[in-house]
This record gives C-alpha cells, sequence and structure tokens, in this order.
C-alpha cells in the first residue's frame, strides 16, 4: 500500500527588491529545505502602487526570478485595499485560506511563509491567514538589530523558527523577535553580494545607469511619507547633504530617491547645485525607468563619497564595499 506524501510550499513575501535580493542570497546558500515549490509573494507598499514600480517590475529583477516557481501579486489579491492598511477580520480568517489555497493553487499543500517585517502588515495578515504554519522572518535592512517595535501576538511570534538577516553591523547580534526566543542566522554576505553581481550585471540596469565618474551619491528617504518630518523638511534635508558633499569637495552629485518615496520633482535641488557650482543628477528625471538598488550603484559607479540620513544602504556601502 503506497502512501502518498503531502507537499510542501514555501511562499516569500517581499515588498522590495533589496528584500527579494536577501532571499535569493538565503536560497542559493542553502538557507532554505528542499521544497516542493517557491512562491514569491510581491507587496508594492508604496503610498500610491499605481504610480511606483513593483518589485518585480524593477529593473535587474529578471536575475533573481529562476529562483522562484511563481509569482503573486498581493496587491491584486487583496484589491481594492491597501496592503499596509488591510488585515482580514478573525472571523474571515478560514475564508481567506480557503480562498488563497484555490486561487494560487495550494490545494492541501504544506506551507512554509518567509515574511519580511513582521510586526506590521502584510506580514501580520498573511501570517494570520495561514493559522499555525512555520514563519521564518527575514530582515532587509537595519530593524532587526532593534528590538520588535509593536507587540505581537504569541499564537504568531511562537511560530518564528528563526530571523535571518545580512550581516551588516559585525559582531552585533539582532534583537528582534528575542522576546519569543528566535535564533538570529546571517545570511552569508558572499551569497548576497554574488546575487547584487548579477543585479549589476543585467542589461536593462547596465544600459541605463548614467556614466558619471566617482560621484558623491545622496540616498534619499521618504520620511515625510511615513510622517514622521513635513516634505519641506525633508527637502531642506537634501538640500543639506549636497552642501555637505560639496563642503567636502565633491562636485558631481548623483541623488537616488527611494523606491517607494511619492514621485514629485523639486526645483531646489537642480538651483542649490547650480548655485554650489555642482553637477547633480537625480535618478528619476528620466535617466532611469524605474529605481535600481543604491548597491548596483556602488558597483557600477564606485562613487567617492555616499551619502544618507535614514538608510540601510550607507550600513552595506561601508560593510559590503569599502565605501
Amino acid at each position: 500500500m503506497s502512501s502518498s506524501r503531502t507537499r510542501t510550499t514555501q511562499i516569500f513575501l517581499a515588498s522590495t527588491l533589496y528584500g527579494a535580493a536577501t532571499l535569493a542570497a538565503a536560497l542559493d546558500a542553502g538557507v532554505f529545505a528542499d521544497a516542493d515549490r517557491r512562491v514569491l509573494l510581491v507587496s508594492n507598499n508604496a503610498a500610491i502602487p499605481e504610480t511606483t514600480p513593483a518589485v518585480d517590475a524593477m529593473p535587474g529583477f529578471d536575475a533573481l526570478r529562476g529562483r522562484f516557481d511563481d509569482i503573486v501579486s498581493w496587491n491584486a489579491t487583496i484589491a481594492p485595499h491597501h496592503p499596509s492598511g488591510w488585515a482580514p477580520r478573525p472571523d474571515d480568517v478560514p475564508l481567506w485560506e480557503r480562498h488563497l489555497r484555490l486561487a494560487w493553487g495550494l490545494d492541501d499543500d504544506d506551507i512554509e511563509l518567509a515574511i519580511e517585517s513582521i510586526q506590521v502588515n502584510p506580514a501580520m495578515a498573511i501570517a494570520e491567514i495561514f493559522t499555525g504554519v512555520p514563519i521564518d522572518v527575514y530582515a532587509d535592512g537595519l530593524m532587526s538589530y532593534g528590538p520588535t517595535r509593536n507587540k505581537i501576538d504569541p499564537l504568531i511570534g511562537t511560530r518564528v523558527r528563526r530571523l535571518l538577516h545580512l550581516d551588516l553591523v559585525p559582531g552585533l547580534k539582532p534583537l528582534l523577535l528575542t522576546e519569543f526566543g528566535v535564533a538570529s542566522q546571517i545570511v552569508p554576505t558572499e551569497a548576497f553580494l554574488k546575487v547584487l553581481g548579477e543585479l549589476g550585471d543585467a542589461h536593462d540596469v547596465a544600459a541605463s545607469v548614467p556614466s558619471v565618474d566617482a560621484p558623491a551619491l545622496l540616498l534619499g528617504q521618504y520620511l515625510s511619507a511615513l510622517g514622521l518630518i513635513s516634505a519641506a523638511e525633508e527637502e531642506q534635508l537634501h538640500l543639506r547633504m549636497m552642501r555637505g558633499a560639496v563642503g567636502l569637495g565633491h562636485t558631481r552629485l548623483v541623488f537616488k530617491p527611494h523606491p517607494t518615496a511619492p514621485a514629485q520633482w523639486s526645483q531646489a535641488m537642480e538651483t542649490e547645485a547650480a548655485k554650489l557650482g555642482a553637477e547633480l543628477t537625480v535618478l528619476d528625471s528620466g535617466v532611469l525607468t524605474a529605481p535600481v538598488l543604491a548597491e548596483v550603484l556602488y558597483q557600477r559607479m564606485r562613487p567617492a563619497l555616499v551619502v544618507g540620513c535614514f538608510s540601510t544602504a550607507l550600513l552595506t556601502a561601508s560593510a559590503f564595499y569599502g565605501l
């Protein structure tokens, strides 16, 4: 009498290309066990998703696509709701699980989740829908080093097996989820740099990165979109970054807005650059059709200086590229 084995499907949630690259590196390094099927669940968490490319539309993503059997859009699944603001009502959780299993062809598969930012939606919503399944949390930035900023339901927190993170601050152990005794595991730096190299060599990236010799690379954020500071204050912050770079002797400046920052053009930076006698290239002003990772710019531009205010990319510049 033959026994049939239950199929295992791993679902990987990614809202940024940096996160997807982290997952790809973890897969390449054998951090995840073998599975019958691997699904990349893409969530576009930008304030206005319709005006911002999703992860699978970013330049270079095709270099990552082969690690996954299927690509599924979370935005399309829960439309017209926004991923950051929607979660199922408790009574509807069983209905949503049945719906997703049918819509994504999961049948009666054993599910394993790998999610980011477990303390907020959409990760929290997905963990709630797939009740009882094991969870790996991966950190696509520096947040893992601080304590969990929101209280997490023990029914979810106790299901987390591991915290996967990049070694951005060598020797420092993450605090995220330590209240549940979750062990941390490093995604090997060599595997991550190899994946970033693939992204940088992708045709749609290589052909679109402007040729600027050893510039000062300024990294924007989306602090005003988060309500942390006003738009005017953020604009002044960018101008201060420019003045600081020029004050150190840099006259070739490249400004990279954050991928999820609101799409808006300001003449202030261009005007300030002219006053300072500097040459400014803004990477969302027609030079690139969609944003690329800062790490790709590190490879292809080799900037002489990286300037930022609140960015994981500052740590990768220092720890991984020696900039």
